[in-house]
């Protein structure tokens, strides 16, 4: 893997608001970058497959060793987070908030045997709250690469790294994500992996180059809000876990796809159907992943594409993340999905992006159609709704200095 090199322009951006919050110059510089799931919907929390890239939009922080055991972070924008470390178990009145993750990170390295100490960072990101490029991640890879490289020796692989993540987001954080987001800003690259044995997840690097297939890689912000959603999201995993349950099982990559089909009758009776609906989209969503990488591997573009556009269409009609329960005035990302319809005119593809219910929508766009494409998603969403994508070698890193 490459180095990643922190440029004159950005450390003195770093560097200023460093002094401006905690006075004097920081000692060194760190990056984590955002994701986009090119394939596998909602399949990671089942234990599923997925592929997914980190992307060259990144959460980056300018650190100094303090003294203390009191963790201090300032992000452009957002108010001061404070952490004290004597105190690594979680806090209810921090459920959903920034200092949650740092705590949960910080209390996992102190598990592994780190002497944790306080630390000073002012961060800057590009990776915008909201974005569906999974800033949450990018934030905890970013706090894990911190820790692991001034008090761990580096030690903590990047695979490590994404599940102390998960920890801090599941555990302190309270939302019960998977570990795809964690994984693909923590590695780097166009990977694909394979969460069937939990503690060992099969990470694999897939060798492509999409900036020769002809086509863009796009994210479009659909402009909606994620707020009250969790209830939303933490649905996704919980209904298929309820049909998983009616077989003894966790999850549902336990339970071979005939023996599921079989029982479809009773399933219906002891579960709703939407769950057995999202069931359903797991199944196929799993089987496409892999069919996804050897089309990579293969060269076959179009045939990528055709796949793309099935996940699109199954996480609509099944698995049922475009539209929130009960939503009439807003449909955002229902409206993006069908702008996406309209502009690409039965060429690319495209299809929900990450979570779903608000957030992103991701297109592969014929280079010879961008401009228009952009320009015709840009003026009906609003100006930057439309984000044109690369696929960044490096995951969750210590950065050089220019």
């Amino acid at each position: 893997m490459s180095e990643l090199i922190l440029s004159r322009d950005s450390r003195e951006v770093l560097d200023a608001g460093f002094a401006a919050a905690f006075g004097g110059k920081p000692e060194r510089y760190f990056s984590a970058p955002g994701r986009t799931e090119i394939g596998g919907n909602h399949t990671d929390h089942q234990r599923g497959r997925v592929l997914a890239a980190a992307v060259n939009l990144d959460t980056r922080a300018a650190v100094r060793v303090n003294g203390t055991d009191t963790i201090r972070i300032l992000s452009e924008g957002y108010p001061m987070s404070v952490v004290d470390l004597s105190c690594l178990t979680p806090v209810e009145s921090e459920i959903n908030t920034t200092p949650a993750l740092i705590r949960g990170v910080a209390a996992r390295f102190a598990q592994m045997g780190c002497q944790v100490k306080g630390f000073d960072a002012y961060c800057v990101s590009t990776v915008l709250p909201g974005s569906g490029l999974s800033s949450s991640a990018a934030y905890e890879v970013l706090m894990g690469a911190i820790l692991n490289g001034l008090f761990f020796e580096g030690r903590a692989s990047q695979p490590e790294l994404a599940k102390i993540g998960q920890y801090a987001e599941n555990v302190f954080f309270g939302k019960p994500c998977g570990l795809m987001d964690q994984m693909a800003s923590a590695v780097g690259n166009l990977v694909t992996i394979d969460f069937f044995d939990k503690e060992n997840p099969v990470i694999q690097p897939v060798d492509f180059d999409f900036s020769k297939s002809g086509h863009a890689l796009c994210i479009i912000d659909s402009q909606a809000s994620h707020a009250d959603l969790t209830d939303e999201y933490a649905a996704v995993p919980g209904e298929m876990k309820a049909v998983a349950a009616q077989f003894g099982k966790e999850v549902l990559t336990e339970i071979p796809q005939a023996d599921f089909y079989g029982r479809i009758a009773h399933l219906r009776k002891t579960c709703d159907d939407r769950a057995v609906l999202r069931a359903i989209h797991f199944y196929q969503e799993n089987d496409r992943v892999p069919k996804q990488v050897a089309a990579l591997k293969e060269g076959s573009f179009g045939k990528f594409l055709e796949l793309v556009k099935e996940s699109g269409h199954s996480s609509y009609m099944y698995l049922q993340n475009v539209i929130p329960a009960g939503y009439k005035a807003h449909q955002d990302v229902a409206v993006a999905l069908a702008l996406c319809e309209h502009y690409l005119n039965g060429r690319g593809a495209y299809r929900v992006h990450g979570g779903g219910f608000a957030g992103t929508v991701q297109a592969f766009v014929p280079f010879d159609i961008l401009d228009a494409f952009k320009a015709g998603m840009d003026a009906a969403l609003g100006e930057g709704a439309c984000h044109v994508l690369a696929i960044r070698p490096q995951g969750g890193v210590e950065m050089a200095v220019e």
